[in-house]
């Protein structure tokens, strides 16, 4: 098992050449494939904007144009936030319009405001989210993320999933289906990564091991 650590993610702005470390929320791998691995993610706050909308991309857009608002100072303390990554954009199927998909994009609230996240701006319609420790898939995968690849990319886990003792083990209880983190600026044309993640239900205090399963 590694060592828990706070993951911090290099963003690179393709066009201007600038590069800045960026916070991200802390876990620790619990098992590792070439094609996916299981991630035990600690407690942690994050900022949520509900977006009902037939596109993940637009929904993506439309909910981080709201968050981004709120770093910049839309909140009730007139606090600036400093830029994390990912920025995480989760599916609910059927919720939205044309009983098409809701999403929900989330900002992962720097450590400095973890305890006491500034409460934004009515109008900009976003709540807190807290995060309990679970554990989490994950399959990673470079380019955009858009509505014509994320499907397939989160089947692709389904897949590896089904072929381990994590089989049949994925969780309803978030409410959603699966989300993609996004790591990179959108001035970044090269070098991508972008990862869709699924909750599992699995002991949190075993190392994401099945009941009566040992991880292989």
């Amino acid at each position: 098992m590694e060592k828990a650590r706070s993951v911090v993610v290099v963003l690179c702005f393709g066009i201007l050449g600038l590069c800045n470390a960026l916070e991200s929320p802390q876990y620790t791998v619990v098992h590792s494939e070439s094609d996916f691995e299981i991630r035990l993610y600690r407690d942690s706050t994050w900022m949520s904007a509900p977006v009902k909308d037939i596109s993940f991309d637009k929904a993506t857009k439309l909910g981080f144009h709201r968050l981004f608002q709120y770093i910049q100072g839309a909140n009730l303390n007139f606090s600036r936030i400093a830029m994390t990554a990912p920025v995480l954009t989760s599916i609910v199927p059927g919720a939205g319009p044309l009983h098409s998909s809701a999403y929900f994009v989330r900002f992962y609230l720097p450590v400095k405001f973890q305890a006491s996240p500034p409460l934004p701006l009515p109008e900009l319609n976003l709540k807190p989210y807290a995060w309990d420790t679970h554990c989490i898939a994950v399959r990673k995968f470079s380019g955009f993320a858009r509505d014509y690849n994320i499907v397939e990319e989160a089947e692709k886990l389904g897949i590896s999933l089904s072929r381990s003792p994590w089989a049949n083990s994925t969780s309803s209880a978030s409410g959603y289906a699966y989300s993609i983190a996004q790591y990179n600026s959108p001035f970044r044309i090269i070098g991508r990564v972008n990862e869709v993640w699924v909750d599992i239900n699995a002991s949190e205090l075993d190392g994401c091991k099945l009941s009566g399963v040992a991880a292989y």
